[in-house]
C-alpha cells in the first residue's frame, strides 16, 4: 500500500498513527465521566456562591473538606448557625454528602435547598427554593433506627479492597436492602466504581417537604426567593445524561 503524503498524522497509514488515535480515544473515554460530573456539580456551586455573596458576606471556604460549607461564624443575620446549601433537580432526592459526617451532626443548622428543572437544552431554571432550620433531634429521627455502628459496617464493606468492585456493590446492596436501612427516612447511597468507594446519603424529595418543610408547597414557585431576595432565574447548563 502506498503511503499517503502530507504532514497530517490523521491521514497517515503509518502504524503509530492508529495507535496514537486509539490512545487519545481511550483517554477521552476515561475523562468523560469526570468532566460530566464537574458539569453536573457546577450549578450547585453557582447556587452556593450566590448564597455566600448575597447573605453571608462573601464567605469563602478554606477547604472543601471542612465540616460546614458555611460555618456559623459567617451567618451573622440568619440564626448564627451553620449553613448547608444543596441543589437538586425538582422532584429528585437531595444529595447530602458523606453519610458518617451527616449522621454526626449534633447542632442546629440551616438547610438551604434549591430545586431546578431543565428549561432548554442549555438552560436550567430554579423552580423552588427553601431555607429550613433543622434541629439535631429532628435530624436524628430521620436516621432512626440506623446507628453509627451500622454505617461503619456498611462503610467497611464498601472500602474493603479485597472485594472486587462487583463484589463490593453486591454486598453493599444486600446490606442496604435490610433493616435498619430500609426503615430510615434518610437513604444511604454506596458509591462504588473505579475512582471511588464512598458511602453517601440523600433525602427524598417528598420526605424533605414532609419532614423538614411541612408548611411549604413542593410545587414550582412563580418567583423563588430566599429571605425575601429573588433567586436568579436561571443559569447555563446542559442536560445530565449519564
Amino acid at each position: 500500500m502506498q503511503e499517503v503524503s502530507g504532514s497530517n498524522p490523521l491521514c497517515s497509514t503509518k502504524p503509530h498513527a492508529g495507535s496514537a488515535m486509539t490512545r487519545v480515544f481511550l483517554l477521552l473515554l476515561f475523562l468523560t465521566p469526570f468532566i460530566q460530573a464537574r458539569e453536573v456539580q457546577s450549578h450547585g456551586l453557582l447556587f452556593e456562591k450566590w448564597l455566600r455573596d448575597t447573605f453571608f458576606g462573601g464567605y469563602e471556604p478554606s477547604s472543601h473538606t471542612q465540616k460546614w460549607d458555611i460555618p456559623a461564624s459567617a451567618n451573622k443575620q440568619h440564626g448564627h448557625i451553620p449553613v448547608n446549601p444543596k441543589a437538586a433537580k425538582h422532584g429528585t432526592p437531595i444529595g447530602l454528602g458523606d453519610a458518617l459526617r451527616q449522621f454526626e451532626i449534633d447542632e442546629p443548622f440551616l438547610l438551604i435547598t434549591g430545586f431546578w428543572r431543565q428549561e432548554t437544552e442549555t438552560q436550567k431554571v430554579w423552580t423552588n427554593v427553601q431555607a429550613v432550620r433543622v434541629e439535631p433531634g429532628l435530624w436524628q429521627k430521620l436516621w432512626h433506627p440506623i446507628t453509627r455502628a451500622d454505617l461503619e459496617k456498611l462503610d467497611a464493606v464498601i472500602k474493603d479492597t479485597s472485594l472486587s468492585l462487583e463484589e463490593a456493590r453486591k454486598a453493599a446492596k444486600a446490606m442496604k436492602a435490610r433493616i435498619p436501612f430500609t426503615k430510615a427516612v434518610i437513604q444511604v447511597n454506596p458509591k462504588i466504581d473505579g475512582s471511588q468507594r464512598r458511602l453517601q446519603c440523600s433525602l427524598r424529595f417528598d420526605d424533605f417537604f414532609t419532614h423538614l418543610a411541612p408548611e411549604a408547597s413542593p410545587e414550582p414557585q412563580r418567583q423563588p426567593q430566599i429571605f425575601g431576595v429573588p433567586v436568579p432565574k436561571g443559569f447555563a447548563s446542559t442536560p445530565r445524561d449519564f
